[in-house]
């Protein structure tokens, strides 16, 4: 919160200042704000949900991990698309969906099949309807995608207008179709970390995605950005490493749980999960760093010279 109130300049300083207004990509901070506040209440619940890990606070701080991948990804859709401000309303009614499917996986999707057939339904076809989204860059109605589907794949036979982005859309389309096919197909008793593997999945997914665009047209990553996505890929993978060693469970009894508990390996005090949150925490930071200056090199830049994807 400290670095992105330090970067945000005050409405007189942005008036006065001509390449502010007419280069580089629109500078929004609410986004930034909400996504530090997120994850501050994120650690808030963390710590709580550790107090007496159970069955009903497991959600409490995985329904922030939701916002903030959400978050994040609405973020990245807003550097190229500033003229398309999603409603906050509508932005945090979606958010509050994703939560509310989580609880009832929670609660009802233990070897319901009928809610599994549903969840997926669903999980597809947000998928496609994203997909269309990004591929026409927000400017489709349904009536005029019947019409582009008749004249041009079926009469004319022609290709797609957009060879990159369909590659990496159709890519994007077979890693959530299978996901949707093993939550289908397995079942899996953890819902909410399920859901959150498909949040985690979508956003690395966008990232990809919109880093590969950005440079087959032609844009670079100044050092900076690129020293913080190094930094910030080695943390998470260090983090992960830790978070995967499965020293305790809220699925069984504490009695249970506490028979996976190893040595403490950190000052004789922290074990392999406090590392875990050390790591994580510091990667979060990384992750929102990365946003912040991955698009530096556009600065000088005239807008409407300024690529949208």
């Amino acid at each position: 919160m400290t670095t992105i109130w330090s970067q945000h300049p005050g409405p007189r300083t942005v008036r006065n200042d001509v390449n502010a207004l007419e280069c580089g990509i629109p500078k929004h901070f609410g986004l930034y704000y909400a996504m530090g506040t997120a994850l501050m209440m994120e650690g808030l619940l963390s710590a709580c949900y550790h107090v007496c890990p159970n069955y009903t606070n497991f959600q409490f701080d995985t329904s922030f991990m939701y916002m903030i991948a959400g978050l994040c990804m609405l973020k990245l859709y807003q550097k190229r698309h500033p003229d398309i401000n999603a409603s906050a309303y509508t932005a945090y009614a979606c958010l509050a969906g994703v939560i509310f499917f989580s609880v009832l996986g929670v609660v009802f999707g233990k070897g319901n099949n009928v809610f599994w057939i549903i969840f997926s339904v669903i999980h597809i076809l947000a998928t496609m309807l994203l997909s269309t989204q990004l591929y026409y860059m927000g400017r489709w109605r349904l009536d005029w995608m019947v019409h582009i589907i008749y004249t041009d794949s079926i009469r004319q036979c022609s290709g797609p207008m957009y060879i990159d982005r369909m590659v990496l859309l159709v890519m994007g389309n077979i890693v959530n179709w299978s996901l949707a096919a093993y939550g289908l197909l397995e079942r899996p008793n953890d819902f909410a970390s399920y859901l959150l593997a498909i949040a985690i999945c979508n956003l690395l997914l966008y990232f990809a995605f919109y880093i590969i665009m950005k440079l087959r047209s032609g844009e670079r990553i100044q050092c900076l950005a690129l020293v913080c996505i190094l930094f910030t890929a080695v943390v998470w993978g260090l983090a992960l490493y830790f978070f995967f060693q499965g020293l305790s469970t809220w699925q069984k009894t504490p009695a249970e749980s506490r028979e996976h508990n190893r040595d403490c390996i950190l000052l004789s005090f922290f074990d392999d999960h406090d590392i875990w949150h050390f790591l994580s925490s510091i990667a979060m930071f990384g992750s929102f760093l990365v946003l912040m200056t991955m698009d530096d090199d556009l600065d000088t830049v005239q807008r409407d010279k300024i690529f949208a994807f």
